[in-house]
């Protein structure tokens, strides 16, 4: 039996407790898995245009998304008996209510905040700074603060709720120890929260003007999250994966991964703060006003105190920190001028050591942190929270590594980068959970300045160490997994992929024993050169086959890893990809002639000497594909030099022919190495000959 929201609202206006918390239950239970209130609707709404459309075989306005479904300008019915039903709970919690109905109020409000259409009284200013308290964050303007101190209940709102009567002082979660207790209000609600639960009381509520609310478009504002800074990108393209990033990361209607946890135990006040804290989350993730409203109103100040309460504070976190920076997350992630605000206001640092804090990390000498490959992995929650710290530090430094950057900022983001090799390193519950950490520290690590990235080297060598040149390769060795398993995943390859090859790309380029120990992981000795490069499931040829797909970017980095790893080398990098899979690369650096115009970056002279497999068939190796190829017979064998010269010639028109017609352009190298269109020259020379050939057609057929 469907609850009564209308009889909920009544209840409320009484001040009924008991009723409320029983009806708010049932409430809670049949819709705690409920994200979208309006499908059946929207799905009855299609059902009609479809019917419509097949009985006059046309359709007016064509809908571009579901959204566009749901424009209507008359309201539902139960959208409005939501918004009042939320006008009236914002009102509700401000009064002295037991803990129990006060967790049942906020737990119906984090539900009706996943509905768009609903938000209406969750986003005035009022409204979140209600919940922001209850989701202890205490910072607010200093003309809020003014109002909340020196400004007394208004008796003309006292008529809106019956029973109401006004009060100097309430304490959160204070039990009143009475069964059907009336409420009463308290001196920190302001008159904007009485008139807009006024307003939603009334009959007069489809009066009410729904406040415009676009959704998060995707990669959405980030638009920016992902997806993404890369360090050998324009800042276009940056911006361009910043919003790839995030929208992976902020997807509607995906229930949160932490789940309903057994709650019994737990203090009252806590549990009230994470779920002001979750309904805090929808309503700024679903509504730009609201996003707008806490810039203004100094949430992320409020946020960074609790974080640096948290880090003074000795003891494990409370469950709700998660929540807390989730919020900071969505903020810096939705709000550029925030992002820039944290990293002014020393973002950096504070995250870091709030990183240090959750991982428990321990420093040995200048910038190593000591990773104990032995000790138990990391729980959901502290992998959770690291999580949304790493997604918090990508926003505030994804441009960092365009910019110059002094000594006691190199010194910060090696700090930084430390701590990021021990993400990378450590053991997290699930494989999963532990590739995603890695994902978002590959994030991080492809933002920050590569000078500061040698720190990931500079660590002791152990027994089971990876090592190159003496030099500890176990952070390199992780990256180069980590990349495997994602070429191994086969889809979405842009979001996955380009910034863990920018980031091994960049570091071969810069330290040679990082490029040459990928060297000899990626590209061994070759022996085996029956396959073209692209066949097989070696790593070698995974990539290589990349160096051909049809999105610019991962063609760009897969071929760009390879060029490097191959020091740059025309002629060696044609020999482990084969002509035909360089010559894109080739081609846009102007190295189709074998000659570079540009002075090449100095490596080492290490040799790449060929194997015995491979000089024994190098002389039949097909330089276009790669490979040996079978010997195939001679097409002119037993023609006449007569016969082969119009053969030719018979081709030369057939290609210019073609070209007239602009179904292919003849193309040429330059001296310089790049493309250049052939200007004519085979038609002048071939002008004649179709003129004969026209004319001893017309001889026979007369």
């Amino acid at each position: 039996m469907p609850v009564d929201v209308e009889r909920i609202i009544q209840y409320i206006k009484k001040g009924d407790q008991d009723n409320v918390q029983m009806q708010l239950d049932d409430y809670n239970t049949e819709y705690s898995q409920c994200f979208f209130f309006d499908v059946e609707e929207r799905e009855r709404r299609k059902q009609r245009e479809l019917e419509e459309f097949r009985r006059n075989k046309v359709r007016q306005n064509v809908p571009d998304s579901d959204s566009d479904f749901d424009s209507d300008g008359n309201d539902d019915a139960d959208i409005v008996l939501r918004r009042r039903l939320a006008a009236a709970l914002i009102w509700f919690i401000c009064m002295r209510l037991q803990p129990c109905v006060l967790r049942e109020c906020l737990r119906t409000l984090r539900i009706i905040s996943r509905d768009r259409k609903a938000l209406a009284p969750l986003i005035t200013d009022s409204a979140i700074l209600t919940l922001a308290r209850f989701g202890g964050i205490s910072t607010m303007p200093a003309c809020y603060e003014e109002e909340e101190t020196g400004s007394q209940w208004d008796s003309s709102h006292s008529d809106i709720i019956p029973g109401a009567h006004p009060q100097n002082e309430t304490e959160l979660g204070d039990d009143n120890n009475g069964s059907n207790t009336q409420s009463t209000f308290s001196d920190t609600d302001e008159q904007s929260v009485s008139a807009c639960a006024n307003s939603l009381f009334s009959e007069g509520v489809s009066q009410c003007s729904m406040i415009p609310i676009n959704p998060i478009n995707a990669t959405s504002e980030c638009d920016t999250v992902k997806k993404v800074a890369i360090l050998t990108l324009t800042e276009h393209h940056e911006e361009s994966l910043m919003r790839d990033r995030v929208t992976g990361l902020l997807t509607r209607g995906k229930k949160d991964a932490r789940g309903e946890k057994d709650e019994e135990g737990r203090d009252d006040g806590e549990l009230v703060r994470k779920e002001a804290l979750k309904t805090l989350c929808n309503v700024i993730y679903n509504s730009p006003k609201a996003q707008e409203r806490a810039s203004s109103l100094r949430l992320l100040q409020g946020l960074s105190e609790r974080l640096k309460e948290g880090l003074i504070c000795s003891s494990s976190p409370p469950s709700c920190q998660f929540y807390e920076l989730r919020l900071l997350f969505l903020l810096t992630a939705l709000r550029p001028e925030l992002r820039v605000q944290l990293r002014q206001e020393h973002g950096v640092s504070l995250l870091t050591a709030a990183l240090e804090q959750c991982l428990e990390v321990r420093w040995g000498e200048a910038y190593e942190v000591l990773t104990d490959q032995t000790a138990p992995p990391f729980s959901k929650e502290v992998s959770q929270r690291a999580l949304e710290i790493l997604k918090t530090l990508f926003n505030i430094t994804y441009t960092v590594h365009r910019q110059e950057i002094d000594e006691e900022a190199g010194a910060l983001y090696r700090h930084l980068a430390a701590v990021l090799r021990h993400c990378l390193l450590v053991p997290c519950e699930g494989e999963d959970r532990r590739e995603e950490l890695q994902g978002h520290t590959v994030n991080v690590l492809s933002a920050l300045p590569l000078q500061c990235l040698d720190v990931l080297l500079a660590v002791r060598l152990s027994e089971d160490s990876k090592e190159s040149g003496g030099v500890n390769m176990d952070c390199v060795h992780t990256l180069l997994l980590f990349m495997e398993k994602r070429l191994d995943k086969g889809h979405t390859l842009k979001e996955k992929l380009t910034l863990v090859l920018n980031l091994l790309t960049e570091s071969s380029r810069a330290h040679r024993e990082t490029r040459h120990y990928l060297r000899h992981q990626i590209l061994p000795p070759l022996r085996d050169v029956e396959l073209r490069p692209e066949q097989g499931n070696t790593l070698r040829s995974r990539l290589v086959r990349l160096m051909t797909h049809v999105d610019t970017d991962i063609k760009h980095c897969a071929a760009e890893l390879l060029f490097v790893l191959c020091k740059e080398n025309v002629s060696r990098f044609v020999k482990y990809t084969g002509y035909g899979n360089a010559a894109g690369l080739l081609a846009a650096r102007g190295l189709l002639n074998g000659r570079g115009s540009s002075p090449q970056p100095q490596y080492s002279s290490d040799s790449d000497s060929d194997t015995e497999e491979y000089r024994q068939v190098k002389d039949r190796i097909n330089p276009v594909t790669g490979r040996v190829e079978e010997e195939q017979p001679d097409p002119m064998e037993g023609m006449t030099e007569e016969e082969k010269e119009a053969e030719a010639h018979r081709l030369i028109n057939m290609f210019n022919k073609l070209s007239r017609d602009k179904i292919i352009q003849p193309m040429g190298v330059t001296t310089d190495g790049k493309l250049a269109p052939l200007c004519g020259q085979m038609r002048h020379s071939t002008v004649e000959d179709e003129e004969e050939e026209g004319g001893d057609d017309s001889e026979t057929d007369q």
